[in-house]
C-alpha cells in the first residue's frame, strides 16, 4: 500500500529519491504504463481551481514533490514528506543508474529541435541510454495518433512528455491506455535544460529551497505567475487551522 501525503487533497507520495528511483525500476519491469507527475507549489495551486487536474494527479502511478514549497506544506499539515524529489534530478538518476540493457527514451516536447539537441547531450552524459525518437511539442489535435503511433513503434522503455503544466499530465492521462511505453513522465522544462537552453538554479538556492528566487531573478515576467507560492503557503496554514 502507497503511503501518501494529504497536501490540500493532492496525494503526494512520501518517498525519498532513493525510494523513487527504486519505485521507477520496478515500473519498467513491468507490462503495463505508468504516470509520474512531480507537482511544485504552482501545480499545486492549479489542482485547487482544476479539480481534472486534481483528478489526474490522485491518478498517478507516483507523484512526487517538486519543489521546497510542497516539503513545506507537508511540515505544516504534520504529514511529513522526506524530501524533495524534483523531476530532473529523478530523471538524471535514472539515467545514471546502472542496468543489465540500456534504457531506450523518446523525448517529446518543447520547441522544435529542443528535443533532437538534448538527446545529443543526454547520449554524450549517459551511457546506458538509448534514444528512441524525438518530437516537438508544436502539434495540432489532429496530428496526435502520428505521434503516439511513432512512440510506440519506437519501442521506447520511458516517454518524456515536456509540454509544460498542466498540459503535459494532461495528455499522458488522456493517453496513457494508447501507450506502449513503460514509463511516463512529466518533466515539464527538462529538455530545455539537457539541450543547454535553460540553467539550472545554483546548488546554494536548489539546497536551501531558493530555486524561485533564481527563477524570478532570471525571469521578471514570472512574477504573476510565482505569486501561487506564498497562495499556496497560506491555504495550507488555513488547512491546518481548519483541521482539515
Amino acid at each position: 500500500m502507497r503511503n501518501t501525503a494529504d497536501i490540500i487533497g493532492v496525494f503526494v507520495d512520501k518517498v525519498t529519491m532513493d525510494e523513487a528511483l527504486k519505485i521507477t525500476r520496478a515500473f519498467l519491469q513491468e507490462a503495463s504504463v505508468h504516470a509520474i507527475y512531480t507537482p511544485n507549489s504552482e501545480i499545486m495551486m492549479a489542482a485547487q481551481r482544476d479539480p481534472y487536474l486534481k483528478k489526474i494527479l490522485n491518478e498517478a502511478d507516483l507523484l512526487v514533490a517538486d519543489g521546497a514549497g510542497v516539503v513545506l506544506a507537508s511540515k505544516i499539515l504534520k504529514r511529513f514528506l522526506p524530501e524533495k524529489v524534483s523531476g530532473i534530478d529523478l530523471v538524471k538518476n535514472i539515467f545514471e543508474s546502472p542496468g543489465k540493457t540500456p534504457v531506450n527514451v523518446f523525448l517529446f516536447g518543447s520547441k522544435p529541435g529542443i528535443a533532437e539537441e538534448a538527446g545529443i547531450n543526454i547520449l554524450k552524459l549517459y551511457p546506458n541510454v538509448r534514444i528512441a525518437g524525438c518530437h516537438h511539442g508544436y502539434f495540432k489535435k489532429e496530428e496526435e495518433p502520428d505521434i503516439i503511433e511513432a512512440i510506440n513503434s519506437s519501442n521506447a522503455d520511458i516517454l518524456l512528455v515536456a509540454l509544460g503544466a498542466p498540459k503535459q499530465e494532461k495528455w499522458i492521462h488522456e493517453n496513457k491506455s494508447k501507450l506502449k511505453v513503460k514509463v511516463c513522465i512529466g518533466v515539464g522544462g527538462t529538455l530545455d535544460v539537457f539541450a543547454g537552453k535553460a540553467k539550472l538554479a545554483p546548488e546554494f538556492f536548489r539546497r536551501n529551497g531558493l530555486e524561485w528566487l533564481y527563477r524570478l531573478y532570471r525571469e521578471p515576467r514570472r512574477f504573476i505567475r510565482m505569486l501561487d507560492l506564498p497562495k499556496f503557503i497560506l491555504l495550507t496554514l488555513w488547512t491546518r487551522i481548519r483541521g482539515k
